[in-house]
């Protein structure tokens, strides 16, 4: 077997992610970023504590809606229940109703190729909320299909305008290898059979009863001495690295043209 090339990012060059632009001006495709205005929005932006949901906020690529519009459901099941209306009265460009039952639909404006064996997960942006709306999920065999996917979003309330602005992000997608999930044998067991992981789970419990023991003010900070960072770190409650592999940050390339 012959090794792969990694280059100094860690990438292997034989996966290479392609987008097929369908027409010229398609919508932007970008890097999914660390920052969700929420998250920003807590008080000392204490949510960027969580690395689980920054790891997640940079897990793919975006594409972004390319102009602002409202779009509205009525609560009925035909393609008319749902209406788009673009700023400056333009005819619909990526978004409009073609399903029925309150179904918001964009055309990507792009034909995706994943490496061979591999998928291509199809969603909404991650920890990203919109309300009165929801994003649905797909999973495309992106490696041989020769149709376009389209990104779907379901109201969750009738009669509530729901706002798009150019360049928000309406999907996220990442290649994901078909047939992996079959792969893992899943088991329930009882902590106490495992004597490592079950001491090493006592001691975080511990430690976390202690820590939470002297939080009194009930209002989250970020001084240093009020946040645990261990598993930020990618360390055991005891300070152990068991893993050389931990991950703080998500680097994707960006699409770029050839040539």
């Amino acid at each position: 077997m012959t090794d792969r090339t990694v280059d100094d990012s860690g990438a292997d060059p034989g996966r290479q992610f392609t987008a097929y632009a369908l027409h010229d001006g398609g919508p932007r495709i970008d890097t999914a970023g660390l920052m969700r205005d929420w998250m920003t929005q807590t008080r000392d932006r204490f949510a960027y504590r969580c690395l689980p949901m920054l790891i997640a906020n940079q897990s793919g690529w975006l594409i972004l809606n390319d102009a602002p519009f409202t779009a509205r459901w009525t609560g009925g099941e035909s393609t008319a229940a749902v209406t788009v209306d673009y700023d400056g009265g333009e005819e619909p460009r990526y978004a409009a109703s073609h399903f029925g039952y309150g179904i918001l639909t964009w055309t990507v404006g792009y034909l995706f190729r994943t490496p061979p064996g591999f998928n291509l997960h199809v969603r909404g942006p991650a920890n990203y909320l919109k309300d009165a709306i929801q994003p649905l999920e797909g999973v495309v065999e992106a490696d041989w299909a020769s149709a376009p996917f389209t990104m779907n979003w379901r109201f969750t309330r009738r009669d509530v305008p729901v706002r798009f602005e150019a360049d928000e992000p309406i999907c996220m997608i990442h290649p994901v290898r078909r047939a992996d999930l079959e792969q893992f044998q899943p088991r329930l067991r009882r902590l106490a059979d495992d004597p490592e992981v079950r001491d090493r789970y006592r001691h975080f419990q511990r430690q976390r009863g202690e820590f939470l023991a002297t939080q009194t003010s009930g209002t989250p900070t970020r001084q240093d001495t009020d946040w645990e960072k261990h598993y930020l770190l990618g360390v055991h409650a005891d300070g152990e690295r068991t893993v050389d592999t931990h991950q703080r940050r998500r680097l994707l390339d960006p699409f770029v043209e050839d040539g």
